[in-house]
């Protein structure tokens, strides 16, 4: 296993990092594989386990924290909030109303008195920037969070934030949480030079974009994955996005085998490559897609692989752009951008 500073905390975190959102109803993995998948990371090497409050409506974060009882300060431990959790109106966003509130609910849940990073998980337009950094900057303050971030921002807003950071005297976010992978390189127009300038740990979601990048949606083949069940819009195939996702994943295949590797080595390598990700969040359901995606863990591509990698993909490129969670709201909202 390889390990980086999580940006300029000194923090140091494995390369590939163990995302729990399956922990729970939502990929159907109980208490007890949780902590066998859990006990497995740790045994090889990775140190840094990433859930959120919204995940099974903090059935992720309870079953995190049964995992880890008892070996907390062995862990770099990472929560976010600010999606809805139930139909309270306010029990949602980044306010300081919510946030106060809500990061008590996560330690409780997580069995725990403090998390090691605290993060949005995504921009809330309602919610000033100064708002939500001072309740993030108390909360540090009282102990209760070591650091925080944001996940899945647009360029613009990470920007704005460390502004309003300095303007305002407070804490800043120290990490971005974007979704990277070789069909979705958009972040790498943005995203990660911002993150770069600033000096942000960058942890990556959806290295394997869905499952796409998995082995287990091929050309010839019927899509049985357990994502395809819960969104089979995203791989219907006679989608001409999804075409073209299929057509760059068997080319991609073509160069994994020609250079020894595994579709998840070559997917997981390449996230890992970039000098601006410190971590993949890897999201396992079962052992086996652990140990397919802890092979990984030492993979290094060498510059042939990743200019063909370019050429199948260009950099920059989203191959599914419609699915981005960080479109600024004006390119979906007709009346934000009229006057």
């Amino acid at each position: 296993m390889q390990y980086r500073t999580l940006g300029r905390t000194g923090v140091q975190v494995s390369s590939l990092a163990l995302g729990a959102m399956n922990f729970g109803r939502i990929g159907g993995t109980t208490q007890d594989e949780a902590t066998a998948l859990v006990d497995a990371a740790l045994d090889a090497g990775i140190n840094l386990i990433d859930t959120a409050d919204m995940y099974g409506e903090g059935e992720s974060e309870e079953m995190v924290g049964k995992a880890v009882a008892g070996r907390r300060d062995d862990i770099v431990l990472a929560t976010k909030a600010c999606m809805p959790m139930g139909d309270e109106r306010n029990h949602r966003g980044a306010s300081r109303r919510w946030l106060v509130a809500e990061l008590d609910n996560s330690l409780r849940r997580l069995g725990v008195d403090h998390v090691d990073l605290y993060q949005i998980h995504r921009w809330d337009p309602t919610t000033a920037d100064e708002e939500t950094l001072s309740a993030l900057t108390d909360l540090q303050r009282a102990g209760k969070i070591r650091y925080f971030g944001s996940s899945t921002f647009p360029a613009y807003r990470v920007v704005q934030a460390q502004w309003a950071a300095r303007e305002h005297r407070l804490s800043r976010y120290v990490t971005e949480q974007p979704s990277y992978s070789i069909l979705q390189r958009g972040i790498e127009s943005d995203v990660l030079p911002v993150a770069g300038e600033y000096g942000l740990g960058v942890l990556v979601w959806s290295p394997l974009a869905s499952g796409w990048l998995s082995g287990a949606v091929r050309a010839g083949r019927d899509v049985a994955t357990h994502r395809s069940a819960v969104l089979p819009e995203r791989f219907d195939l006679s989608l001409p996005a999804n075409r073209a996702r299929l057509d760059a994943v068997e080319q991609l295949a073509r160069v994994a085998d020609e250079a020894g590797l595994t579709l998840i080595q070559l997917a997981l390598g390449f996230v890992t490559a970039h000098p601006a990700v410190t971590s993949a969040l890897t999201g396992p359901r079962t052992p086996e897609h652990l140990r397919a995606q802890l092979a990984a863990a030492d993979t290094v591509l060498s510059a042939d692989v990743l200019d063909a990698i370019d050429a199948i993909v260009a950099p920059g490129t989203d191959l599914a752009a419609h699915e981005k969670f960080d479109t600024p709201p004006a390119l979906l909202d007709p009346s934000l951008r009229r006057r």
